[in-house]
């Protein structure tokens, strides 16, 4: 069993920029494909960017260039970097871990976006 926990979410304005964390348990995170997801009211939960195990990494389109995704393997954590946000980017973000067969997900924060 993998725990996740995020935090970083939070009020920003348009334009302004966020750091999300999420903290994994266990000694093989390295091994870990992490990724972001996110949720808006009313739509489904869609991929925001994914870094795997050797740190490739790929993002949503309407995030690249704005975001980044990064891991650090010491600390167990991967990280969202959220510049230039915008009103659509708000919603609650979740982590998510795959490793083997399993797939694991923290509780989301929240990410809301004033214009």
């Amino acid at each position: 069993q993998v725990h996740l926990v995020e935090s970083g979410g939070g009020l920003v304005q348009a334009g302004g920029s966020l750091r999300l964390s999420c903290a994994a348990s266990g000694s093989i995170f390295r091994f870990y494909d992490m990724a972001w997801y996110r949720q808006a009211p009313g739509k489904q939960r869609e991929l925001v960017a994914r870094i795997t195990n050797d740190r490739t990494t790929n993002y949503a389109d309407s995030v690249k260039g704005r975001f980044t995704i990064s891991r650090d393997n010491a600390k167990n954590t991967v990280y969202l970097q959220m510049n230039s946000l915008k009103p659509e980017d708000a919603a609650v973000y979740y982590c998510n871990a795959k490793f083997l067969a399993g797939d694991y997900w923290g509780q989301g924060t929240q990410v809301t976006v004033s214009s």
